[in-house]
């Protein structure tokens, strides 16, 4: 066993030697003079050693303490110099508070091209847990305290949100992973927590008949023009409303009849492309004589700067008679989804592809991005264009694969 004496008086030799102490600790004596502490363990069966500092910065008493505490790992099951080479790459990493973590996050997510408008709604659902822990280091918070500060949004029966809020929450985590500053996901120890929200299922209209009685009443529709050509819009590109209320000009060519709807746009953050039918550039003319020299297609009646109010189409549907429970704006897509895929004539992957669905397969999800089915988009489109102007006429709806049939 060492004693401070012996320490002191240890002299350099032409090649490294040591003084053993006990518990596996001992003094590395070098040629240079230096004189470090080192501990030797196993762990895993491996033979290991591990630096706990220079003499005199670290005198005998200090190096006891630093074996004593590694040994304490030791017998919990963990490494200590694992553990020692987490905190390094933590410390490089910046803060270890959970709202450092997750302002790193959501800066990543910047970089990596997310649309500003899923950086503020992320955001905006951390909020509560900003407040309920953001101060405190991201490795400590605990599951209990992340369900309290979801219960934010529950007592405000905001079921979906707080189920948001816990997938962002745990992106943080997961990212606290990587770099260094937390052992795991607690967000994952919620599940069953949160009360389930409730599936609400937006009313369309999918009988042929009952889509033709409904472009009649558009066609009827005596409020702005612009939105009685917004309606029409809807039908034909059955795009989501908020992607149609702030359609740009710039995002329309039509020569080459597409509509290039920008990422930012998108609700999954990714662009995409809108094959344009006859008649969906018919309209998009007859707009442009109203709303052409703004930026906006569909721009809000107080404000040109502004696009449409999020309430606008549906309270059109109101006026035309049809209640939230027959009709809604979201509702057209349903409507095309539906027929399409009862015509038998295309693909599932070009309808999904037109709607701009995303899968839940990692793999299928790269495959849908990759194949466009262009062509077929495109085809489809313009026959969907076409079914719509017989349903409006209110002529006997026979399906398309029969009239494909027929002209061939």
């Amino acid at each position: 066993m060492l004693v401070n004496t012996r320490i002191s008086q240890a002299k350099p030799e032409d090649r490294d030697y040591k003084l053993a102490d006990y518990d596996g600790l001992y003094l590395l004596v070098r040629p240079t003079g230096a004189k470090l502490w080192r501990l030797n363990y196993r762990f895993a069966g491996k033979q290991k050693s591990l630096a706990l500092g220079a003499y005199p910065t670290v005198n005998l008493a200090d190096a006891r303490e630093r074996r004593d505490a590694a040994r304490k790992l030791l017998a919990n099951g963990t490494d200590p110099s694992v553990k020692r080479r987490l905190e390094k790459i933590a410390a490089a990493a910046g803060g270890s508070t959970f709202r450092e973590v997750a302002e790193e996050l959501l800066a990543k997510q910047t970089r990596e091209g997310r649309s500003p408008t899923t950086t503020k709604k992320n955001r905006w659902l951390l909020e509560p847990a900003f407040q309920a822990f953001g101060s405190r280091p991201v490795g400590e918070v605990t599951a209990p305290e992340l369900l309290y500060a979801l219960r934010k949004f529950e007592v405000r029966g905001r079921f979906e949100s707080a189920r948001r809020m816990r997938t962002v929450a745990g992106m943080v985590f997961r990212y606290a992973i990587a770099t260094g500053r937390a052992a795991r996901d607690i967000s994952l120890d919620l599940r069953g927590a949160l009360t389930a929200p409730k599936t609400n299922h937006r009313a369309a209209i999918v009988a042929p008949a009952e889509v033709g009685g409904l472009l009649r009443a558009i066609d009827s529709y005596v409020g702005q023009p612009t939105t009685r050509l917004a309606l029409l819009l809807s039908a034909l590109v059955f795009v989501r409303p908020g992607e149609l209320r702030h359609a740009r000009w710039r995002e329309f060519d039509l020569p080459d009849a597409v509509w290039n709807i920008p990422a930012e746009t998108m609700k999954m953050d990714r662009p995409h492309r809108v094959p344009l039918a006859r008649q969906a550039i018919s309209v998009i003319r007859d707009l442009h004589k109203i709303t052409g020299k703004g930026e906006f297609l569909f721009p809000a009646i107080t404000s040109v700067r502004r696009p449409m109010s999020e309430n606008t189409l549906n309270a059109a549907l109101r006026r035309l008679g049809y209640t939230k429970d027959e009709a809604t704006a979201h509702g057209f897509r349903t409507t095309a989804s539906t027929l399409l895929n009862e015509m038998g004539r295309w693909s599932r992957d070009a309808i999904e592809r037109q709607l701009a669905h995303q899968e839940e397969n990692d793999v299928r999800r790269a495959y849908m991005y990759a194949a466009e089915f262009w062509p077929e988009r495109v085809q489809m489109m313009q026959a969907w264009a076409d079914y719509l102007d017989r349903l409006r006429l209110g002529a006997i709806v026979i399906p398309m694969e029969t009239v494909r049939s027929i002209r061939e």
